[in-house]
């Protein structure tokens, strides 16, 4: 893998999810919930199956498609946020 910029924004904003999630489980505890997945997820569950499902997203943007990686990437953070919420 070439490390680009952009390659180490994600790696960099990826870290400081994980710092700032671990200080928001610090400070308010989370609690587990049964959303539209029907298993009981914390925020942290629902945030990993999110950022996996994105990923796939991507990936399946990129195999079937020629449009644009910026409706991809949209596509994407509407599937990490739902998940979050309602998940």
């Amino acid at each position: 893998m070439v490390w680009t910029a952009p390659t180490a924004l994600v790696f960099a904003g990826l870290g400081l999810l994980l710092c700032v999630m671990a200080v928001w489980a610090r400070v308010s505890p989370p609690v587990a919930r049964r959303g539209f997945l029907r298993i009981e997820t914390d925020r942290g569950d629902r945030l990993y199956i999110g950022l996996i499902s994105a990923a796939v997203v991507l990936a399946l943007w990129i195999a079937v498609t020629d449009l644009s990686m910026w409706a991809a990437l949209g596509v994407a953070l509407l599937v990490v946020v739902v998940i979050g919420i309602w998940g």
